[in-house]
């Protein structure tokens, strides 16, 4: 491995890319589309009964038991028990990518059965626009039927179960907080992986491989030039991203020096697959093909515009086989979270994978066709 000609390299790609109009777009101005558009269209989508994960500490009692069985009876929620033990709520709903949480506080039998009033906290993701109004109509409704349930004497306020609606992770937190490690993971996937099969295959067909091989320039050596550009082009892509999140919409994203090995990371994943792709495809046509069939999945199964707890499981066990899940979710847990410990072992999944995919790039790519 030369510096020298590595730099050489990024030198020419640089210039060839920002001449490039068409990419350019993609890499720059699409992203910036998205995260305009997204950021003023609050949507969200669900199917069947929204799973609301409660902790219950009033101990079982039978009127907690009641409330929480009339509102798995509106087969609009699931009841799902978390146990006191996982802390506090917000954070783990956060943290495991989950929706809808809900709290029922100690005392809530007891309350409720002398007429005290009492207070049920319902945690809702802005990003799940629909699962938040559903949860929040059930558990709505239930505490209506229970309030009308209790004898009301004249003049006197019988509205004894409310509800405290806050948000997953911080009642701060809007749409655009987690929309913006999707979108910075969207560019992070698109760019490298559409340009490198697209340069792979063409390359190939126009001779131009067959040129580089009478250079000094190693097979290694020009991957490794197309990885730094495409990181240098992901700093800029998720710097413009967060400037707009942060400056139009006035997001609460924590910006921190913990992401930085995600966008490194990230590009360099999947320069290498686009590199593997495109090696695989004898003709451009197919070369696109393999990266549609390649890209396309991530990009609408991890996390980047939907949340993965609102999938059904079956497409929640496909999103944590492919590599962009990881990359978005460490981006989630540093920038929304503080969760260190999750977004670290996120990046290890991501190494090992870059690795292997490094290797196996190297290993398929051939200046000359045999």
């Amino acid at each position: 491995m030369n510096g020298r000609r590595i730099a050489a390299d990024l030198k020419i790609t640089a210039r060839g890319y920002l001449r490039n109009p068409v990419a350019l777009f993609f890499a720059l101005v699409f992203p910036l589309i998205l995260i305009l558009l997204f950021g003023l269209i609050f949507s969200g989508g669900s199917a069947g009964p929204v799973t609301i994960y409660t902790q219950n500490f009033d101990h079982q009692s039978p009127a907690s038991q009641a409330f929480l069985s009339a509102l798995n009876n509106t087969s609009a929620v699931r009841i799902q028990l978390v146990p006191a033990s996982v802390g506090n709520l917000s954070t783990y709903l956060g943290q495991n990518g989950y929706a809808v949480g809900l709290v029922v506080p100690a005392g809530f039998a007891s309350n409720y059965s002398h007429g005290v009033p009492v207070h049920v906290t319902l945690f809702t993701n802005p990003q799940a626009a629909s699962s938040a109004g559903i949860a929040l109509g059930a558990v709505q409704g239930v505490a209506n039927a229970f309030n009308l349930a209790i004898a009301c004497p004249p003049l006197k306020d019988c509205q004894l179960i409310s509800i405290a609606n806050q948000n997953v992770g911080s009642n701060v937190y809007t749409y655009i907080d987690y929309l913006i490690p999707g979108l910075i993971g969207f560019s992070i996937l698109t760019s490298p992986m559409f340009s490198m099969v697209d340069v792979t295959s063409s390359y190939r067909k126009e001779g131009l491989f067959r040129q580089l091989s009478l250079t000094p320039l190693t097979r290694a050596e020009w991957l490794t030039s197309r990885i730094l550009w495409y990181i240098l082009l992901t700093f800029l892509s998720a710097a413009i991203m967060l400037g707009i999140g942060l400056g139009v919409f006035g997001a609460h994203v924590t910006v921190s020096l913990e992401i930085l090995p995600f966008l490194v990371l990230g590009p360099f994943f999947f320069v290498a697959l686009g590199m593997v792709a495109g090696s695989a495809a004898r003709t451009p046509e197919t070369a696109a093909v393999i990266g549609n069939i390649i890209t396309f999945p991530m990009m609408f199964l991890t996390g980047t515009f939907f949340p993965v707890s609102e999938f059904p499981p079956a497409l929640q066990l496909v999103a944590r086989v492919l590599p962009l899940y990881y990359v978005i979710d460490g981006m989630n847990q540093v920038m929304l979270f503080g969760n260190l410990t999750a977004a670290g072992l996120d990046l290890l999944v991501i190494l090992a994978a870059s690795v292997v995919v490094f290797v196996l790039a190297i290993v398929l790519f051939r200046w000359r066709d045999e």
